[in-house]
């Protein structure tokens, strides 16, 4: 599909009022994002697992206004009006205009909350945009009963749509897997919208946990965004995204045949190398704080000890993404407990473990 296949044909709009709730969840990037090219197109591609409890719940409400020349809308988190998030918004309302045409004949009241930390490397913008377009989508398949669309084409516009607000939001919709970004190695990948990923998957990835320590709970000192634009003109931007790519075709193998040592390897080096480009920018910087390094190498020591298929990767913040095979949960979570808890910030973690997309929510 194309950017044109997004633009609806005419309609008449038969409905004034409304109100639609959906709740979206985070994800995790296995293979990482980092770079973007105009449009938020991605510099290379990336897959993750989609998580089941870190999630955003959005209720969006709308209402006629009678100057259609400007946006009309408020938001707020946990309750509290927050003006601050109105200049990404109205960006986002500007990049998706072409596609959901009702935008300025309304006013919209965006309600929305976290079950996770807001702003602190376990990708709010992916959760929170991902929710707010699947709100839009319905929005729009309320405005005008004409409107007849399959819950494929509706899955994927939201997608498309949730790209525009933030990149990595395009791989919330849906889930296990989600793939984002054309490469040779998947077919149907694209940099327009998240796919599902295609191919078999060996039991040994089917409900994968992650427990995801929170570290850090304060708000970046680098935005994503920012990390994202240094790519630009980066020394080794162009090794790291070819690396992307070959780690594509590698994890597809490894997906294939269940081999949770290669997977571990690829995970930590890809998370690694995230890192490694935000300290090697121009300025560059440290996301990781010492309990981050503490954690690492606890890992580390525990899974040449023990055995177990215990593995992290890290988003682009402090925290870490502790991920294990469910079969070995109980082991893993009492040496997590035990070990790594005392390096959270007032010991707080979050259990989750692989879901499979958003929920639109009753009233």
């Amino acid at each position: 599909m194309t950017e044109h296949d997004f633009i609806p044909k005419p309609y008449t709009i038969t409905k004034q009022t409304g109100k639609v709730s959906w709740e979206s969840p985070s994800n995790i990037a296995l293979v990482k994002y980092w770079g973007k090219k105009k449009d938020q197109i991605p510099e290379n591609p990336s897959i993750s697992f989609t998580l089941n409890n870190c999630k955003t719940i959005t209720t969006l409400s709308y209402t006629p206004k009678e100057n259609n020349t400007d946006y009309s809308f408020e938001v707020f988190l946990d309750g509290d009006k927050k003006d601050d998030f109105k200049p990404k918004i109205e960006t986002f309302f500007e990049r998706i205009e072409a596609y959901l045409p009702f935008l300025r004949q309304f006013h919209f009241k965006i309600e929305t909350h976290n079950t996770f930390p807001h702003s602190s490397g376990i990708a709010s913008s992916a959760s929170g945009m991902s929710a707010l377009a699947l709100c839009l989508m319905s929005v729009e398949k309320d405005l005008s009963t004409a409107l007849d669309v399959t819950k494929e084409y509706f899955n994927t516009k939201a997608s498309f749509l949730a790209r525009l607000g933030s990149g990595s939001a395009c791989r919330s919709i849906e889930g296990d897997l989600i793939v984002w970004g054309n490469t040779e190695s998947i077919v149907g990948s694209t940099d327009l919208y998240g796919v599902k990923y295609p191919y078999a998957v060996h039991d040994n990835f089917k409900q994968y946990q992650d427990t995801i320590l929170l570290v850090d709970k304060g708000e970046k000192q680098v935005s994503s965004t920012v990390g994202h634009n240094l790519m630009h003109g980066h020394p080794f931007a162009q090794n790291r995204f070819n690396q992307a790519h070959e780690n594509m075709a590698k994890i597809k193998s490894i997906l294939a045949s269940g081999n949770l040592k290669a997977f571990i390897a690829l995970m930590e080096s890809e998370a690694l190398t995230l890192h490694a480009m935000m300290m090697t920018s121009m300025p560059y910087f440290i996301l990781m704080k010492p309990n981050t390094l503490e954690i690492i190498n606890k890992i580390w020591a525990y899974r040449k000890k023990s055995g177990l298929h215990i593995g992290f990767t890290l988003d682009a913040g402090a925290n870490v993404h502790v991920l294990y095979p469910k079969n070995e949960s109980g082991e893993i979570l009492e040496f997590i407990q035990h070990e790594l808890v005392a390096y959270c910030k007032n010991g707080e973690y979050i259990c989750d473990e692989i879901g499979f997309g958003a929920n639109q929510l009753d009233f």
